[in-house]
């Protein structure tokens, strides 16, 4: 039976058994159980804290584990990322007083505040730069009017927070990190883990598409087209009003309402979308 490490709260939770129940996979009752045993689809369920995750897959007693991609990198463990899922997405930035430190090369000899260690040593060792790192449970924004720290490392949203404290981001950011699926380094796919990977895929794409659907004629078929090219080719089909057709096709759902009314103005009519449950491709 396939063991997979679920969060168990914070930010991840709800994200990871929202995704797993549309992937076809039974999920915990209350949020106080601490697993739960699908046998339908031969896989049981750990709920775990987030930055534990990695640890337990490392070790081999889970096969895989949703967790951050920072808080994978944080624990040090030896993992390696299957699969980008998505959601929880954040990114991480170097700030500091406007005018002190403007730059990675600046921090050397310095002293950094962060709640990610890990994440922050990583980054700081692929610009072989030396500092002194501070950990600190949450609020680092505080550490340098405190005296704690020259810098810090922290996640960055609007920046709002920053400069409400005075600092001001430098550098490229030191991680993109979201929600990931992980397993032991090393570790190979058995039949189980490929029907989870096509499920979840298959998720991500029924949330990054819709299905559209309109009526065009015939003669303005090949520019309708070109505007909805679908993931292989659209499925065209005559209507019985003679010189039309139906299109369905696979169109991306960030870019639907700009593709609606091109297709409006080219002539299509009926154009209608549709959410896509789940997919296989």
């Amino acid at each position: 039976m396939l063991r997979i490490a679920v969060p168990n709260k914070g930010a991840l939770s709800q994200g990871a058994t929202d995704m797993l129940t549309e992937a076809g996979y039974r999920q915990r009752r209350s949020s106080r159980d601490l697993q739960s045993v699908d046998a339908d689809n031969g896989v049981e369920f750990f709920y775990l804290r987030p930055g534990d995750i990695a640890t337990y897959v490392a070790s081999g007693d889970l096969d895989l584990g949703i967790t951050g991609r920072d808080l994978a990198v944080n624990s040090g463990a030896e993992v390696e990322e299957v699969l980008a899922l998505g959601f929880g997405r954040s990114t991480f930035r170097y700030a500091g007083r406007p005018g002190e430190i403007d730059s990675v090369a600046g921090l050397d000899g310095k002293r950094i505040a962060t709640s990610y260690p890990g994440v922050v040593q990583r980054d700081l060792d692929a610009h072989g730069v030396k500092t002194a790192i501070v950990e600190l449970a949450g609020a680092v924004e505080n550490a340098i009017a405190l005296g704690v720290a020259d810098a810090i490392a922290d996640v960055v949203e609007t920046g709002t927070t920053l400069k409400q404290a005075g600092l001001a981001v430098f550098g490229d950011p030191i991680m993109h990190s979201e929600a990931v699926l992980v397993r032991k380094t090393g570790n190979g796919e058995t039949a189980n883990i490929e029907q989870l990977l096509r499920r979840l895929r298959g998720v991500l794409v029924a949330r990054s598409y819709v299905m559209l659907a309109y009526d065009v004629r015939a003669e303005l078929l090949e520019s309708a087209v070109e505007l909805t090219p679908g993931i292989e080719s659209p499925t065209i089909s005559p209507l019985h009003r003679e010189g039309w057709v139906a299109v369905q096709s696979m169109t991306e759902r960030a870019d639907l309402h700009r593709v609606m009314d091109a297709l409006y103005e080219l002539g299509a009519r009926g154009i209608l979308a549709s959410n896509i449950d789940a997919c296989r491709l």
